[in-house]
């Protein structure tokens, strides 16, 4: 059989496989296995993979990067620091119109900084903030949905799980993909603002003014956000400054939000073991994910798609942001329909030799990956955010929160294209603190 025409039933079938209900890691891997043996022409060979994979995968230590930074999102959010921070937000936020969703979206950026989980975020922000903005009488369409929007921001604002598990798979410089991560995530901030205050503008009954506070208590809830400027400048202040590796700087973030949930007297043995079992079930997920993603990768690779794909693309007559743009339009689709960590996993393979061929940054390409990732989990009819926005009060109807959505999307449309065509925009920040690659 012809090697391109394997890999592509190869993928059919892994899509197939994952439709009718197989684990996405199992059938990559499965896939990948199969795949391999048949395109090398000795199942020896391909139990090799079998050996050697998930052994190499788990055992590596750049990999510890992961469930250290989910351990610290994990006791970040029990020691209640989600809470100080949307206080102190809405005290600041609330007096304005829509108020209560511009502290919402603040509050989903800072979160950002202690937890790389967009569906975390969402849940967690979205469970403080929506009956706040239902007690101040918000339409509940549009309070899930700049829940949903928020949530986003995780990905974008590190330590991001988006940028750690594509700084592993392409072998970037994680804490480069976190500084470029930066000035794009403040710029989605304010984007989603705007957005806000356009909308609030247009139709105040969406979201009244809440409360207005003085400034001596305005001023007193900043100390709300102390613990998460400490763990943020130490995790990523010594992540640029050179002081920690990316690895070392999760160990201590972890520990400082341990520590800090200790103090604040919400650490008990059986809270410690929940938490523990919780973050030991994500790191799974994401290990079996990624186990399943290099077997599949490594089957791709001796097809030679990637290659020929790339090779193919790069010689169109056409200009090379034509490309990314095809490929923006594919990565909305893939997700709309499928978990962003796993869709970033299963494309790299494919789409980052292309790139390459292209002559693109991958420090950018990454964030612009993450970027369209995003903005599938919050444009209909799939987007994940929105489903996990709707489950957090059963009475709000998914189509509210579709209408609500659209000028969220439009706002995140508009910064991708932006850091498309401004590339200095996510490189500028990684170039001045490492130096240009």
């Amino acid at each position: 059989m012809d090697l391109m025409t394997l890999a592509i039933i190869g993928i059919i079938a892994m899509v197939v496989l994952v439709i009718l209900g197989m684990n996405l890691g199992v059938s990559m891997f499965l896939v990948g296995l199969v795949g391999y043996a048949i395109a090398s022409g000795s199942f020896k060979t391909a139990l090799y993979l079998f050996r050697t994979v998930p052994f190499t995968t788990a055992s590596s230590y750049t990999m510890c990067v992961i469930p250290l930074f989910i351990i610290m999102g994990e006791f970040a959010l029990q020691s209640g620091m989600s809470k100080g921070l949307y206080d102190t937000c809405e005290r600041w936020f609330g007096k304005f119109p829509g108020g209560l969703s511009l502290a919402t979206i603040v509050s989903c950026g800072g979160f950002g900084a202690i937890c790389g989980s967009s569906s975390a975020a969402v849940a967690t922000m979205g469970k403080l903030a929506l009956p706040e903005m239902q007690r101040y009488k918000y339409d509940d369409g549009f309070s899930a949905a700049t829940a949903a929007a928020g949530g986003t921001l995780s990905w974008l604002i590190p330590p991001s799980t988006g940028f750690i598990l594509y700084g592993l798979t392409a072998s970037v410089s994680v804490g480069r993909l976190f500084a470029a991560g930066i000035v794009p995530g403040v710029l989605l901030i304010v984007a989603y603002m705007v957005a806000c205050a356009i909308v609030c503008k247009r139709n105040p009954s969406l979201a009244p003014r809440g409360e207005s506070y003085p400034l001596k208590e305005k001023l007193a809830s900043l100390k709300g956000l102390i613990p998460i400027i400490v763990l943020f400048g130490v995790v990523i202040g010594g992540m640029f400054s050179g002081f920690f590796s990316s690895t070392e700087a999760a160990a201590c973030g972890a520990f400082f939000a341990i520590i800090y949930t200790l103090i604040c007297r919400k650490l008990s043995f059986k809270v410690f073991i929940d938490r523990m079992n919780s973050v030991l079930k994500s790191t799974m997920m994401i290990f079996q994910i990624m186990m399943g993603a290099y077997v599949f990768g490594y089957f791709l690779t001796i097809t030679r798609l990637p290659q020929n794909l790339a090779a193919s693309i790069a010689g169109m007559d056409v200009n090379r942001f034509v490309i990314i743009g095809l490929m923006f339009v594919l990565y909305i689709i893939i997700g709309m329909f499928m978990d962003t960590l796993s869709a970033v996993l299963i494309t790299i393979p494919i789409f980052y030799p292309i790139v390459m061929k292209l002559g693109f940054d991958p420090v950018w390409f990454g964030v612009i990956i993450v970027l369209v990732m995003v903005l599938g989990t919050i444009s209909p009819p799939i987007g994940i955010n929105l489903f996990i926005a709707a489950g957090l009060d059963k009475s709000i109807s998914l189509a509210s929160i579709y209408k609500a959505s659209i000028p969220y999307v439009i706002a995140l449309i508009a910064v991708t294209i932006i850091a498309i065509f401004v590339p200095q925009l996510s490189l500028w920040l990684p170039n001045l603190i490492y130096g240009a690659a």
